[in-house]
């Protein structure tokens, strides 16, 4: 017999507001029970020191949260330089100090400009990679350190914020997979004085960013549903597209909606020649991704 899920089927997407020292996972198990949720989970762990934004799938929408997975990110992150730890960040045990002085405006940005574009970065230990069927950070706690593979990054802008040593503040935009303690440590590498994250805030995902986007704190939730009906909760969610909005979105006839419901490719008039496409059933409701065809037909991807 299959397992039952219990709880309200609730639909739509939640931009947490992860508070500190709270792991990603009992954010969102936190936000599942306020949500009395059948079906809930997160797009992209944050480390319990950093706060921000943590989307979290609730239903359907967990079916479009790779989307959210894969896309752009965007951090404010202060490092301390002059300090280097075992976890590049404020957690981890003093590996080495140095003096910062000499350091000015001028030489962090000249750094920062280096780190601009396609770069590759080695994971850390101290993350959640897997190595063997271990994650790395279990490794590291047993003091084995193993051999890692680079991956390729990408670092779409770079900003000084402020600068007040031995603190910088720093604004990045950056690809999916992008270690933020790792680019604090190389930056203060490259500063010759070495360096830690002593804050870290994400501030955006894929569509979603600050000041635009209602990132909602934990705090909100548990307040609201301590003396609220479920659906003033519910009306927090973001539907399901919303993730996707920077995708053109095809409008499909009767017909048309049938035969991708069944799997099968179909040819949209005045539909986008590639890339991936937002779907609308005749009464313009969401129904999926599709995907473009070299023939021009559309494939659907991942269907509600």
């Amino acid at each position: 017999m299959g397992r039952r899920h219990s709880g309200r089927n609730v639909t739509g997407i939640l931009l947490l507001d992860k508070p500190l020292e709270l792991t990603s996972n009992a954010a969102l198990q936190r936000v599942k029970h306020l949500y009395r949720a059948a079906k809930a989970g997160h797009t992209g762990s944050l480390d319990p020191l950093a706060t921000g934004l943590l989307p979290c799938c609730f239903g359907d929408a967990t079916k479009f949260s790779a989307f959210l997975l894969d896309a752009d990110k965007r951090y404010r992150v202060r490092v301390r330089l002059g300090v280097t730890t075992t976890t590049a960040d404020a957690e981890g045990e003093v590996v080495e100090t140095r003096p910062v002085a000499g350091i000015d405006e001028s030489r962090v940005r000249d750094v920062l400009r280096g780190f601009i574009g396609g770069i590759d970065q080695l994971p850390p230990m101290y993350s959640a990679v897997k190595h063997q069927g271990q994650r790395l950070y279990k490794l590291a706690r047993q003091g084995v350190e193993v051999e890692r593979q680079t991956r390729r990054i990408e670092i779409f802008s770079f900003d000084l914020l402020h600068l007040d040593l031995p603190e910088i503040e720093l604004d990045v935009h950056c690809s999916k997979g992008t270690y933020v303690r790792t680019l604090a440590e190389d930056i203060g590498r490259e500063l010759g004085c070495g360096g830690h994250v002593s804050q870290l805030r994400r501030t955006g995902v894929g569509p979603y960013a600050e000041p635009d986007a209602p990132f909602i704190p934990l705090d909100q939730i548990a307040a609201m549903a301590d003396d609220a009906t479920p659906e003033r909760l519910d009306a927090l969610l973001l539907p399901l597209d919303s993730a996707l909005g920077h995708w053109p979105a095809v409008k499909l006839s009767a017909d048309a909606a049938f035969y991708l419901g069944q799997g099968q490719a179909v040819l949209i008039p005045q539909a986008p020649t590639e890339g991936l496409v937002r779907l609308y059933d005749p009464s313009s409701r969401f129904v999926g991704v599709g995907t473009i065809l070299d023939d021009g037909k559309v494939q659907p991807k991942r269907l509600i």
